[in-house]
């Protein structure tokens, strides 16, 4: 297993549309492990893989928490196929690929998704709560659509602005 670097606003794959999975082979598996490994060092509850600059339709996630078992799950080609209910969470997001920012979304409570799972075998899940709030971050991301373009276009633009002066700081420290 290994920790891949995980792409970060501005970069334009982040806006880019994934491409099916094709195969569920033992690279994909790889993909997978190190996803897991990269999503709980940074430390997250969600990865999809275009942050780690690999343009598929698959995320992985774990919303266990402090000393509940690691509980992970790989969501390939997924597909929310049902939105339950009208009932809307608020939860404060934030994204590995736009680190330290964090805003109030609010998103259905209940999702019904389908995917392939890690083993290939077709799987639905119904989510709740927050597994649903991380469920739809994550298949944005597959779609080339972030969390903060829920937020206000004026908050939107400032956040893009402050990550592109960063991106231009690290990429040339001269530059003020």
């Amino acid at each position: 297993m290994a920790k891949l670097p995980i792409i970060t606003l501005p970069d334009p794959l982040l806006r880019r549309e994934s491409a099916a999975v094709e195969r569920v082979d033992d690279e994909l598996q790889r993909l997978i492990e190190d996803m897991l490994e990269t999503m709980y060092d940074a430390p997250g509850i969600g990865l999809a893989a275009i942050q780690v600059a690999v343009p598929r339709r698959l995320f992985v996630v774990d919303i266990a928490t402090g000393d509940e078992p690691k509980s992970p799950i790989a969501m390939i080609n997924p597909e929310i196929v049902e939105v339950i209910g009208e009932d809307l969470r608020s939860h404060e997001e934030g994204c590995l690929s736009i680190p330290e920012v964090y805003a109030e979304i609010e998103r259905p409570n209940a999702v019904r998704v389908r995917y392939i799972d890690r083993n290939g075998q077709p799987a639905e899940l119904l989510a709740e709560g927050l597994m649903a709030t991380v469920v739809q971050h994550e298949y944005d991301h597959l779609n080339g659509k972030l969390f903060i373009d829920f937020l206000s276009r004026l908050k939107r633009d400032r956040i893009i602005k402050k990550m592109t002066k960063q991106k231009a700081r690290e990429s040339d420290p001269a530059r003020v």
